[in-house]
């Protein structure tokens, strides 16, 4: 039986907290570290780019409270920049998510969940192929990622509070298992594991072409590698604002929502920057694509660029390979969870406006729209199959960050538009906060367009979001739907 009534608010402040850190931490942290420093080649610069990738965050963080506080309503950003710019701009955001973005991590996330489940089982893993039909390949990794997304679905169908129980455990967990990776790290370091060649001349950038040659960064050159660099960390910083699509379930949503959003960016990307010293102070920075250990691998050619595993082998042996494995199995498990929950009200909220599926405005008898769920959960299962997630994900940064400058944009558009609406909350150090966080975007945006090594995987993403807008106006030319 379908129940048509409103969403409660059933969520705390730890609820709500726990969404914000949990959807963040999969298992970018784990393995990005390598990549970048294969770019930067310089610790100094690696850790100023998780600090960048830190501070960047929780400003943004900050400006959505001020909207969160202000519309406190199923669907977040979505409604920001509907209110904010119109329709228009509020459905390309939508289509982007449900098409690309927030599906997208879905898959990807449950193939990681899948590719480390696969250490301790390794008939489940993505090398175990089921079924080959020639243009498309099904393997046990697959079935297992699809099958842990669907089984998250079905939980979350049966009421909020199943997937709050699973978040607050999940990230909780994740976040104490961090924690002790960190202080572990120091205590080895203090007793001798301390890599003081890190730490020696860390100013020193260079970058490693394709042809294995080491090219020194200097000026212009090294700030474009940076900005290209920190695509790794700010994704692995990525889904904080998941949070706002679930505002209409939160309690004391204008307290609470930018709390929240404060609370776990922050939390977040201070553990973000502890591991990566906890990184240099226990493996070389440099490394060699022949190395035979993990210390002449260094973190950039750590194997499978596994950073994290080849830090604990140095504590624990042979058994990191299946602690970590574990931790990353609890990290991604949460985070599907985060993503899940959150997401599906967003499509909720497209419906509402005759902008999605009819039925994914409803709610059932449990009181969640349940349809959405499923709806999400359908689609982030054909991107499984199709194992092109990771290439639309690339793709679709670029978007990401335009929408983030523009929801924050949307901070000036409605103080203007709207100035005697109700802020509880009203952004930090305005409007200097938000206006620099929207130069730092839209630069490192124009960086990923022009650098000839990333705009091949930068412009697709513009035509995805692009390709909504015939799917707009021919929904509103079949639909009552508002200008």
């Amino acid at each position: 039986m379908e129940n048509t009534n409103s969403l409660k608010q059933t969520l705390s402040l730890f609820d709500a907290t726990m969404i914000v850190a949990g959807s963040m931490i999969g298992s970018g942290i784990f393995i990005v570290s390598a990549g970048m420093s294969l770019q930067l080649g310089s610790s100094g610069y690696l850790l100023l780019a998780w600090i960048i990738s830190a501070i960047v965050t929780v400003m943004a963080a900050l400006s959505y409270g001020e909207l969160a506080g202000m519309m406190p309503k199923a669907g977040g950003q979505y409604v920001y920049l509907k209110e904010a710019y119109g329709p228009t701009v509020g459905f390309l955001y939508g289509w982007t998510c449900f098409m690309v973005n927030q599906t997208g991590f879905l898959a990807a996330v449950g193939v990681a969940f899948a590719k480390f489940t696969a250490v301790f089982f390794p008939s489940l893993g993505l090398g175990n192929i089921l079924l080959d039909l020639g243009f498309i390949k099904i393997s046990a990794g697959q079935v297992l990622a699809i099958s842990i997304v669907c089984i998250i679905t079905f939980i979350n169908t049966r009421g909020i509070e199943g997937g709050k129980l699973i978040q607050g455990v999940f990230t909780s967990t994740k976040l104490i298992a961090l924690a002790a990776l960190i202080i572990v790290g120091v205590v080895l370091a203090c007793n001798g594991h301390f890599i003081k060649e890190n730490f020696q001349n860390m100013w020193s950038a260079s970058t490693v072409a394709k042809d294995g040659s080491v090219i020194p960064l200097t000026g212009m050159a090294l700030i474009a590698v940076m900005g290209v660099s920190m695509v790794g960390s700010l994704f692995s910083s990525d889904a904080w604002n998941n949070v706002t699509f679930i505002s209409a379930e939160i309690k004391k949503p204008g307290r609470n929502i930018p709390l929240s959003l404060l609370f776990g960016t922050l939390t977040v990307g201070v553990l973000y920057i502890l591991v990566n010293i906890t990184y240099l102070l226990i493996l070389p920075l440099h490394g060699s694509p022949t190395g035979t250990d993990v210390i002449h691998q260094g973190i950039q050619y750590a194997k499978d660029e596994r950073v994290a595993t080849a830090a604990v082998s140095v504590m624990l042996g042979n058994s990191a390979t299946y602690v970590m494995a574990a931790l990353i199995m609890i990290s991604t498990f949460g985070c599907i969870n985060g993503i899940a929950l959150s997401s599906a009200r967003l499509y909720y909220a497209m419906a509402k406006d005759g902008l999605f599926f009819k039925q994914a405005m409803q709610l059932n008898s449990k009181g969640v729209p349940a349809k959405s769920l499923v709806f999400q959960c359908i689609w982030a299962c054909v991107l499984c199959i199709s194992g092109k997630y990771g290439d639309l994900l690339d793709y679709i940064t670029i978007a990401s960050l335009l929408f983030y400058a523009l929801t924050i944009g949307g901070i000036f558009v409605l103080r203007k538009k709207q100035p005697s609406a109700e802020r509880p909350y009203k952004v930090f150090a305005y409007p200097v906060l938000p206006a620099l966080y929207i130069l730092i975007a839209v630069a490192i945006s124009i960086d990923l367009l022009v650098d000839v090594s990333t705009r091949n995987h930068t412009w697709p993403g513009i035509i995805i979001v692009l390709l909504g807008l015939p799917v707009y106006y021919f929904i509103k030319k079949t639909e009552k739907v508002p200008s």
